[in-house]
């Protein structure tokens, strides 16, 4: 049931100037400053079923798993969708025993709307990265949205993914090749990310490509004929410090790492083999192809120098998160209403008063260079198939004060406090798809907006900015 002026509800009204880059949207009866009509019914939902996914949270968060490995969390999470009516779910999906997809479908032509559901943790230190939150926020953002459509007898479907190793595995990127997603039908994506950085709609996320290295040279005895050697580990070595010189040249957004994994057989002996593994990432795809073939070109330095032969493996790439901005405006709209004005009283695992939540700005533009980061998800190949957003959300860094990928993290996911914050992203991202589902035009508006941002024209337009107004 998409909304109408006779009924005095939202109706979106569009308008785009292709030659200078703006797009201007109004919602009839609506301020910007008042809660959107739809969010006390979100918002009275969610809260009514905290009780039950907080077990749900924080067994995920007590048990981590490693990529592909989800299956507690896998177990936790279907079982309880399968205890929902009118949800279908499946298990063990598309060839991956920890992938999973849980489908609601009213029966009535409209939108499909998707959630993605992170599980994985990091070796060793657990959930530092928060992903029992991401798997919170999109279960119960999911749920509210189809409770909405029930309330309401709306028309379209909901689709939530239960996506693996994110860290490294790119589940999602197998989801997508499986045709998941086109299976579906699915029109936009929505997932979120916790963080320490305040709470933003437009979070990028860099391109990135994991490479291994491997020099093949020639054995000799090191100390009596080393001139009848070809020095393996020289010319890892030679790359090694050829990319520290480029990166005087790198652009900021610019990232290059490498560790050194195979460094000889021993000082005596001229080493016939070394590896490493390099991680590349750059702000855009476009960014990173480039950037990639200069450090090939440090790669094939270190052998033409020393004599050895070289062999690059590309192990793993994630595309660039390119957020929508039709989508996070809405997501905004929905989430500023529910930042106290006081700040929720949370505690650091110091025991010092915790930052956010905190309200997005209203320039996107502030938005969206809150929202910059240089790490890296296989979201963002799914932004780069659809329009995405993918929200930071501030919790404490956790004793020490290091932030993700740190135990003080991983402590911190697992309190109550980072729990109720991402509930709050859950209420959010469900008045996003109900946005979606029930504004008419809003859905074609995105898809444009997601065209215009995949030739490159906003990010590529020097001195151009979109300018989103809700009225």
């Amino acid at each position: 049931m998409a909304t109408d002026s006779s009924t005095q509800t939202e109706t979106l009204l569009s308008e785009m100037d292709e030659d200078d880059d703006f797009v201007i949207i109004t919602h009839q009866d609506v301020n910007a400053a008042r809660r959107p009509r739809f969010l006390n019914d979100i918002s009275d939902y969610i809260d009514s079923i905290a009780e039950e996914l907080w077990p749900i949270n924080k067994k995920i968060h007590d048990k981590p798993e490693l990529g592909y490995g989800e299956v507690i969390a896998h177990y936790t999470l279907t079982a309880y969708m399968k205890t929902q009516p009118g949800w279908t779910v499946t298990r063990s999906a598309y060839g991956m025993k920890t992938a999973w997809v849980a489908v609601y479908d009213t029966g009535k032509r409209g939108p499909c709307v998707s959630f993605n559901v992170e599980m994985d943790a990091l070796p060793a230190i657990g959930h530092a990265c928060g992903h029992n939150l991401i798997a919170t926020a999109s279960l119960a953002g999911a749920l509210a949205t189809v409770h909405l459509l029930s309330l309401y007898s709306l028309p379209g479907r909901v689709v939530l993914f239960g996506t693996p190793a994110e860290e490294g595995g790119g589940g999602k990127i197998r989801l997508l090749a499986a045709g998941a997603y086109k299976d579906y039908g699915v029109d936009i994506s929505l997932i979120s990310h916790p963080g320490t950085i305040p709470d933003c709609a437009l979070t990028h996320t860099t391109a990135y490509i994991r490479m291994k290295v491997e020099y093949f040279g020639r054995e000799a005895h090191a100390a009596a004929e080393p001139w009848l050697g070809v020095n393996a580990l020289d010319a890892l070595i030679t790359a090694y410090n050829g990319i520290s010189v480029l990166r005087q040249q790198t652009m900021p957004s610019d990232i290059i790492q490498g560790h050194i994994t195979d460094g000889g057989a021993g000082p005596n002996i001229i080493h016939a083999y070394a590896a490493g593994i390099f991680v590349v990432r750059a702000a855009t795809q476009r960014r990173l192809e480039a950037l990639v073939e200069k450090v090939i070109g440090c790669f094939d330095a270190g052998a033409m120098a020393t004599g050895a032969k070289v062999k690059v493996t590309r192990l793993m790439a994630y595309k660039d998160h390119v957020p929508n901005r039709l989508l996070a405006r809405s997501y905004a709209r929905y989430f500023n209403p529910l930042v106290p004005e006081e700040g929720d009283g949370g505690r650091d695992g110091d025991g010092n008063e915790a930052g956010g939540p905190s309200k997005i700005p209203e320039d996107q533009d502030v938005d969206e260079m809150r929202g910059r980061s240089g790490a890296s998800s296989d979201q963002g190949d799914i932004a780069h198939a659809m329009p995405s957003i993918m929200p930071g959300f501030e919790i404490p860094p956790g004793p020490g004060g290091a932030g993700p990928h740190n135990p003080g993290f991983a402590e911190s996911a697992g309190t109550r406090l980072a729990f109720e914050r991402s509930l709050r992203v859950a209420k959010a991202l469900a008045g996003t798809a109900i946005d979606v589902l029930t504004i008419d035009g809003l859905l074609e508006e995105v898809k444009k907006e997601w065209r215009r941002s995949m030739t490159g024209s906003r990010r590529e337009t020097a001195g151009r900015t979109e300018r989103l107004t809700t009225l």
